[in-house]
């Protein structure tokens, strides 16, 4: 059952464009996802609460209030991270304005069933990413702690809620093979678009910063960080295909063991000192008023 846990991340400003123990084209890789959090939660949210009072079976319902109240927490904390990006001149407002238009024209356009797949086919990316560091914590070990926690949070909830979106998507959609098609050709339109726009933004970042350090060398890290034997693309491969099986539930692939860490992440940020303090009424109002 998905749990929103009220957490904050006081995280270095100084380390926003280099916190990744791999260095900047690491740290970038993920302060790209992050620039699309903020805009793409608040439209899981929508999408999913349209839904909400058509679905009869209560105990979903309940998990429902629960992936909306971590997506708002989400929400919170990327807009807090972002704002350090923007600080360190980077254009995280301008690509953050990007990604809250495209969506906006999505909602004015699209009929909420799609709204509702793409929030299934990006949830299922989410799902994926966080089981990269789930799976093996190496990926981001070494590197800033309060960076490291505030990853590591996001990955085990995206992991506590992976299913939910996809349960409503059954519960209100009739079945047969047109939920199917609507299902999988939605997940190719958002593949093609996801990573489109993660490279986009990775390369509008790294030319922003202009990281200091060797480019070639910095350049093999980051192509081995995702195209290695242990590398991002190879590993999400299979999880990706597994989503075009007709039979396909996100917990298919069984990961809830990683669940029993969140417990120690809680108590670790609220007695760590990394915590953000939580007079930040202008931060709260904003995404309050945006979900």
């Amino acid at each position: 059952m998905p749990i929103r846990r009220d957490l904050r991340f006081a995280l270095p400003p100084d380390r926003a464009c280099d916190w990744h123990v791999f260095g900047p084209y690491v740290t970038h890789f993920f302060n790209a996802m992050s620039l699309m959090f903020p805009a793409g939660e608040r439209y899981f949210i929508d999408s999913v609460r349209y839904y909400r009072d058509r679905i009869e079976d209560p105990e979903l319902k309940k998990q429902v209030l629960g992936f909306i109240g971590q997506e708002a927490m989400h929400t919170r904390e990327h807009v807090e991270y972002n704002a350090l990006l923007d600080a360190a001149g980077l254009p995280a407002t301008r690509l953050d304005r990007f990604i809250t238009n495209l969506l906006d024209y999505g909602r004015r356009k699209l009929p909420h069933s799609i709204q509702l797949a793409q929030t299934v086919a990006l949830e299922h990316y989410t799902a994926m990413m966080a089981g990269l560091l789930l799976d093996d914590p190496r990926r981001i070990e070494g590197s800033v702690p309060s960076y490291v926690q505030v990853w590591t949070w996001h990955a085990l909830e995206e992991t506590e809620h992976k299913s939910v979106s996809f349960d409503v998507w059954n519960a209100v959609i009739k079945p047969g093979p047109k939920r199917y098609l609507m299902r999988t050709l939605t997940m190719l339109q958002i593949t093609v678009m996801f990573w489109a726009i993660v490279f986009c933004f990775h390369v509008r970042l790294i030319a922003a910063d202009r990281p200091h350090g060797h480019r070639l060398r910095n350049s093999w890290i980051l192509v081995r960080f995702l195209f290695s034997r242990r590398g991002v693309f190879p590993c999400i491969a299979l999880d990706w295909l597994r989503f075009f099986k007709p039979s396909f539930h996100p917990w298919d692939h069984d990961n809830s063991a990683y669940l029993s860490r969140i417990d120690e992440l809680v108590a670790a940020v609220t007695t760590s000192g990394m915590q953000r303090p939580a007079d930040v009424g202008h931060l709260r109002s904003r995404t309050t008023a945006q979900t």
